[in-house]
């Protein structure tokens, strides 16, 4: 009996341990970067030695692949609850949630970084390909009954790079928000034989909304969801 508490217990400090260097990360990476962040520092901030820090995650890249899945979560729940009773059109979420992306990214340069490494490093990439083909297969099989899972998931190599592409790129005088928004949907869609008229209005669509104002509310609403979960 005595053994298995202390298993019990040890488990449990553990688990307290993973929380908090999660939280840590997650606030290390977004006022420095993922690139310039290293282990040792999550460590020390966390309070952490760094061999159980490695233990519990064994690389920086798994630390961001926990992550990532916190960010896509907050996307598509943000998402959700902007265009709840507002539209139940599939495609319209896509725009939505894409364009929120795309206004996470140009909040900072750190973010930037985070989105970059996330969309090149290969465990975390791995990740957005499983998670987004699913979405894209039931977003899009409706119009395209023709596809399987296979072709989806070519599909989101293709929408994933033009992704990647216009994240990499920061806005300027130029090349503003709105003409990146719209020269992304419009590359996207075209992927998906979504007709242009389907594409103009989805362009309408998102230009209703304060995505900067959502892109900061959901960022600020992960870390308070981490928060929560080391308390």
């Amino acid at each position: 009996m005595a053994t298995e508490t202390v298993k019990r217990r040890a488990r449990g400090d553990m688990e307290a341990m993973r929380k908090q260097a999660l939280y840590i990360s997650a606030k290390t990476f977004l006022n420095k970067g993922y690139t310039a962040t290293t282990l040792r520092e999550i460590a020390k901030e966390a309070d952490i030695n760094i061999g159980s820090l490695m233990n519990l995650f064994g690389s920086k890249e798994e630390i961001l692949a926990e992550l990532v899945k916190y960010v896509l979560e907050g996307q598509f729940k943000a998402t959700a609850n902007l265009l709840k009773e507002k539209a139940k059109d599939k495609i319209l979420f896509y725009a939505a949630e894409t364009t929120l992306q795309l206004h996470m990214a140009e909040s900072s340069e750190h973010i930037r970084d985070i989105y970059n490494s996330a969309y090149s490093l290969p465990k975390t990439t791995a990740m957005i390909q499983h998670t987004i083909t699913g979405k894209l297969e039931e977003i899009f099989k409706p119009t395209l009954p023709h596809l399987e899972t296979k072709d989806f998931f070519e599909l989101e190599i293709a929408s994933g790079g033009i992704m990647r592409g216009f994240m990499t790129i920061p806005c300027d005088m130029y090349f503003t928000m709105d003409r990146k928004v719209k020269r992304f949907l419009e590359t996207t869609f075209k992927l998906y034989d979504v007709p242009m008229e389907k594409i103009q209005e989805t362009i309408e669509f998102v230009s209703g909304f304060d995505f900067e104002a959502i892109a900061k509310q959901t960022i600020e609403a992960m870390l308070a969801f981490l928060d929560e979960k080391v308390a």
